[in-house]
Order: C-alpha cells, then sequence, then structure tokens
C-alpha cells in the first residue's frame, strides 16, 4: 500500500539500494529522490562517453554531498567486478538504469549494446541470484513494440517484431529477466519507459537537441517532416512510478492476477509495466513549446524517416494504476517550461 510519505510496511531507514547508471539522467534523479526519502545509495556508472561526460560528472557533484550516497565507478560487462560488487556488499533492492541507449546509435556501433544491455545485463542477474534480494527493477523501453500498430501499447500486445537493435536487446532483458525470476523466485519487475524528459536531461534526446539548435540559431533535423508522436513523460513522472514499482514486489505469480488469460501464464514473481504519460504529442507540437519557452523561431530541415524509427509511441498505464497505484500526469507544456528553465541556468 502506497501514501503520500511512502509505502506502508516499509522502513528506509538503513535499505541499502543499487542504482546501476547512477550518473545518468534517470539514475541521478532516482537517487536524489531515494537519498531524500532516507535510503542509503550504491551507484556506480561507467561514464560512457556516447554523450558529454561533463553532464555526467556535473549529476555526480549534486549527488556526492550526500553522506549516504557512495559512487563506484563500474561497468557492468566487467564480470569479475560485478560479482565482487555483490559479494562486497548486501543489498536490499536493485534497480538497472545502466545500458548502451539511443536507436540511431546502435546502427553504428552494435557491439556496445551487446556488452552493457546483454553482457552487462546478466552479470547483474548473476549478482541477484548469488545475494538474495527484495526487488530488482530495471529500464526496458517502449521500443519493445517496434512495429507494432495498435495504440495504446498494451503491455498484453505482442513484442515479437523489433525494428531497432535497442529495442531487441530490451526485449531481451526482459525475457531472460523473467527466466531468472523462474529458477530462482527472485522478484523482478520491467519498466517499459516512454520519452522520458526532464532537467538534466540526455543531450541526445529530440527536446534537448531541438533546444539548443533553437538557441543557437541553427535548423533542427525533423525526420518524417514532423509526422511523428511521442509519449513524452515528465522525469519527475518517472521517479515517482519506478519508487512506488520499487517498494511493491510481485508477491504472486502472473497467472493468478490474469485468471482466464492463458498467453501471459507464468509461475514468476516477475511484472512488466508501461509507464508513458498516455497522452502522444506530435513533434510540430514540442517544437512550438521550445520556440515559446525560448522566445525564439525554429529553423527546420524536413527530412524523410530514418531506419529504426516508429512513427508513434502511446502508453496504456492501466495495469500500473491499479496494481501500483500511480499514473504520470505531468503536461507537456508544464514539462518543457521546467527543462527550458533548468536548461538556461545549465548552460548560462
Amino acid at each position: 500500500m502506497y501514501t503520500k510519505t511512502g509505502v506502508v510496511g516499509v522502513r528506509s531507514s538503513g535499505m541499502k539500494v543499487l542504482v546501476t547508471g547512477v550518473a545518468g539522467f534517470i539514475g541521478y534523479h532516482l537517487a536524489q529522490r531515494l537519498l531524500k526519502d532516507g535510503f542509503q545509495v550504491h551507484g556506480i556508472d561507467n561514464l560512457s562517453e556516447y554523450y558529454d561526460v561533463s553532464l555526467k560528472k556535473a549529476r555526480l557533484e549534486q549527488l556526492q554531498p550526500h553522506t549516504a550516497f557512495v559512487f563506484q565507478y563500474l561497468d557492468l560487462s566487467d564480470r569479475p567486478g560485478m560479482a565482487q560488487l555483490f559479494q562486497a556488499h548486501r543489498f536490499d533492492y536493485v534497480v538497472n538504469l545502466a545500458a548502451q541507449a539511443g536507436v540511431r546509435y546502435s546502427l553504428q556501433d552494435p557491439w556496445t549494446y551487446i556488452d552493457s544491455n546483454m553482457t552487462g545485463f546478466v552479470n547483474l542477474l548473476e549478482g541477484c541470484r548469488q545475494q538474495p534480494i527484495r526487488h530488482l527493477v530495471f529500464a526496458s523501453s517502449s521500443s519493445v513494440y517496434g512495429a507494432n500498430t495498435k495504440v495504446p501499447f498494451a503491455v498484453s500486445d505482442r513484442t515479437d517484431f523489433p525494428v531497432s537493435l535497442y529495442a531487441a536487446t530490451k526485449k531481451a532483458n526482459e525475457l531472460i529477466a523473467h527466466t531468472y525470476s523462474h529458477l530462482y523466485q527472485i522478484p523482478m519487475t520491467g519498466l517499459r519507459f516512454f520519452t522520458v524528459y526532464g532537467p538534466w536531461g540526455r543531450p541526445d534526446m529530440a527536446y534537448f537537441k531541438f533546444a539548443r539548435a533553437i538557441q543557437a540559431g541553427t535548423a533542427i533535423d525533423v525526420y518524417n517532416y514532423g509526422q511523428m508522436q511521442r509519449d513524452f513523460t515528465y522525469i519527475d513522472d518517472i521517479i515517482e512510478g519506478v519508487v512506488r514499482t520499487l517498494l511493491q514486489p510481485p508477491q504472486t505469480t502472473l497467472a493468478e492476477v490474469t485468471s482466464g488469460q492463458t498467453n501471459l501464464n507464468s509461475q514468476a514473481l516477475f511484472r512488466v509495466y508501461n509507464i508513458g504519460n498516455h497522452n502522444p504529442v506530435e513533434l510540430m507540437t514540442l517544437i512550438r513549446l521550445l520556440e515559446e519557452a525560448l522566445g525564439l523561431t525554429a529553423k527546420l530541415n524536413l527530412l524523410p524517416m530514418q531506419p529504426g524509427e516508429v512513427l508513434a509511441t502511446y502508453a496504456d498505464v492501466a495495469d500500473l494504476a491499479h496494481e501500483i497505484g500511480f499514473a504520470p500526469a505531468t503536461s507537456i507544456e508544464a514539462g518543457i517550461q521546467r527543462f527550458i528553465e533548468w536548461y538556461r541556468s545549465y548552460t548560462s
């Protein structure tokens, strides 16, 4: 059960949470929230150069004054290092946010996705197997829906047709996690994130790149001539959903809570949820909101659809709302305004 002050029956004081990818966008915000709630946070990150490392270091600088925060430079693909990590610490909870992100980059460097998203993920699961934990929550992605044209995307929809290597690795994570949960009775939950945005965000994401280009007076590359939709989800909503999910591990098998749906039959303590705003936004609407917040006019470079992209994402969050008691609700207007306020202060 969840209240405004936390989960009833869960005492955060002294509880230790491992957050992988802690210098990343979502990892940083999650660590801030967990520290505020009284948890001890052990964060690991490999400070990948996929985007500006100085931004990652700036996030860490915000976290390091906390006495309950420990940072360790470590790559998930480092098998001995990961084994030693779990041998040295007894974590109560684990949140895996470390991954090689990006759809287009997977066309350039596929091996990085295998090392981080596949090998690294199995190393993490092995750690959870060797040292019992209360719950593992791991980041999946709306990308797993791939070529699916039915909207909104529901967790029960088929996800057999990924259109990027990144999406394929995220789908593989879900399958491997289910297997480990089934074999070793480890409670696990996958969260399919839908286009997360907000302060301290990733510079490779469209909203961040667009803001930078508009401010610099350079042209924005607008794919599929702007005819795309994304279910933009504000970072605070994502964090609220992650924390609530983390502290409510699966207590029953999927078969018991979805009686009659034999296609979802499972004996594992395993769940998958969508976490999105349930309100897709046109790409041109996003650009208009950025223009208004910046007080500038965008220059557009209209281009065709890119390989690996999908036309629209749209989350059905009924399961999350029913079982976890939460659904994102921050409007794109409010979220973009908050992002631009941070962006101006960070770049000034």
